[in-house]
């Protein structure tokens, strides 16, 4: 039960807060909290339990959740966590906090629905990260976008309805072909054995012809990059992060964002190892792109937001361009970049909303001259932005020189492109603090600085870049078991057997999975 307590802790507190509004606008903003924080307890306890069982995991799952659901169709519950599904996990739950805390002032009307949209999308990427029946992990793929697609719509700003509608649309459309790839792989498990199965391990362990499995990658690739999103699948993504309120923009570029890379990760390249590597140079080409567009696009911004959408297209493309990569240190590297990338550039658009509730306008050739009036506003926006650029001692640092230096072995060439990118960075970055913070007056009137809950949320954020950056082990120690485990993809398949997520299942005899030399 203490995987689905993870799913059902913030699904249980949603409409909880919900109805908590009639009592007064504090009960659905305490319960969230109280559910989040529970939450980031009991992941940070797994975290701490599973570094301790790294040795006897070896890439394996460390804890497991087995129940039938629909066997006619070879449907099950079957939920696993291993290292960089309880890093993701602890990630969720931090921003999650963070979230409410940024919509502590900003939401005013229909605080207990926007609180029970939030805890399901957080219910929902939960589900994402521990699922292991690809029809579960579909339901709670789908269940994110309901909910965020409501916070966009109902919360946002002047445009929300368009970026909504364009935010719907697309990831919908990649959802579509991932349901397509996904009923065919269980549809050739059945042709294979003679009954359907939608479980990882039968469907990793499965034996698909070379050009079959190449559309099916494609489709599980196509899928998966509209929601991380890489070039030119991203359109939908500065309209739907500028449109969006702060705590949906928290959540959509620190969480949403991540379980587009995690299904690259957990699926497409142990389903389809052979077609992976196959595809991996357009990959990686896609994610250099990503890098250099992502940040030309954000030096030409005027708008504060809309320059922080266009920087996590350029340091997703870190990402996709590790994942193809293969090698342990680029696999490493993108682990990292995702944690690092969720937790700068959350704070950006924490400090993003922060100046437009004070100034209402988010149009940088309005502002300029802020360092004086809103000191500690200043100065956490110098830190993050310098976090974003990957100043060495910060946690972006660790995963883009992790990603280059990995990359390098496999391509070359894309990772001296991608590496321009850091040079574009610091361009966009110290812009937005020319722009924002020095300079001319932009208003006469002093304005208040930071509040007292935004600037701690802030300070934590700032805490965990400077833990990473200095001491990245816990964080490249808990993932690399499991992503040794994907560089042998290639060469093994999965047996599952039999398991409960009790402490004894996690001895090396009752593992949830078994390696087996494919035939």
């Amino acid at each position: 039960m203490i995987l689905w307590s993870l799913i059902l802790i913030p699904l249980l507190a949603a409409p909880l807060a919900w109805l908590a509004e009639s009592r007064s606008r504090e009960a659905p903003r305490r319960i969230a909290a109280g559910a989040l924080g529970l939450e980031l307890i009991l992941s940070l306890a797994l975290w701490g339990q599973d570094q301790s069982l790294l040795a006897a995991g070896d890439g394996r799952w460390l804890l497991a959740s087995r129940a039938e659901w629909i066997p006619r169709w070879g449907i099950g519950l079957h939920l696993a966590l291993d290292g960089l599904s309880v890093v993701l996990i602890v990630l969720t739950a931090f921003l999650g906090l963070i979230a409410v805390v940024a919509s502590w002032s900003e939401i005013q009307e229909r605080v207990g629905f926007f609180h029970f949209n939030l805890l399901v999308v957080l219910s929902g990427v939960t589900g994402v990260f521990v699922a292991l029946d690809l029809f579960l992990f579909f339901l709670f793929w789908e269940l994110m976008l309901v909910p965020m697609y409501l916070l966009i719509a109902i919360w946002g700003h002047e445009g929300r309805r368009y970026a909504s509608f364009k935010f719907f649309l697309f990831t919908q459309a990649g959802s579509l072909l991932l349901l397509i790839a996904i009923i065919a792989l269980a549809l050739l498990h059945q042709q294979a054995t003679g009954r359907p199965s939608f479980d990882y391990a039968d469907l990793a362990g499965l034996a698909i012809p070379p050009r079959t499995a190449w559309w099916l990658m494609l489709g599980f690739f196509v899928g998966f990059a509209v929601k991380l999103p890489a070039v030119p699948l991203h359109t939908w993504l500065p309209d739907a992060h500028t449109e969006a309120p702060t705590g949906g923009s928290v959540v959509l570029a620190g969480l949403l964002l991540k379980t587009g890379a995690y299904g690259l990760l957990r699926f497409t390249i142990p389903l389809f190892p052979d077609a992976a590597r196959d595809f991996a140079p357009i990959a990686m080409a896609l994610g250099a792109a990503g890098i250099l567009y992502g940040g030309a696009l954000a030096f030409a911004q005027t708008d504060f937001k809309r320059l922080v959408a266009y920087s996590s297209v350029s340091h997703l493309g870190f990402a996709l361009l590790g994942i193809f990569a293969m090698t342990d240190l680029a696999l490493q590297g993108a682990a990292m970049q995702l944690v690092a990338h969720g937790v700068s550039t959350g704070a950006l658009f924490l400090l993003a909303g922060a100046l437009q509730e004070r100034l209402h306008t988010r149009d940088m050739r309005r502002m300029g001259g802020l360092w004086a009036s809103t000191p500690r506003l200043a100065a956490l926006t110098l830190f993050f932005a310098v976090a974003s650029l990957g100043l060495p001692g910060l946690a972006n640092f660790i995963g883009e020189f992790l990603v280059l230096f990995g990359s390098f072995a496999r391509q070359p060439i894309f990772t001296v492109i991608a590496a321009a990118g850091l040079v574009i960075a610091a361009v966009y970055s110290l812009a937005l603090l020319q722009r924002a913070f020095f300079g001319p007056l932009g208003d006469d009137h002093p304005l208040p600085d930071l509040s007292r809950p935004a600037f701690t949320a802030l300070l934590a954020m700032a805490a965990v870049q400077l833990w990473l950056g200095w001491y990245p082990g816990p964080v490249l120690s808990t993932t690399e078991p499991a992503i040794r485990f994907l560089i042998q993809a290639p060469n093994r398949s999965l047996i599952h057997t039999t398991s409960r997520d009790s402490p004894s299942n996690l001895e090396p005899s009752n593992l949830e999975l078994v390696e087996a030399e494919r035939p």
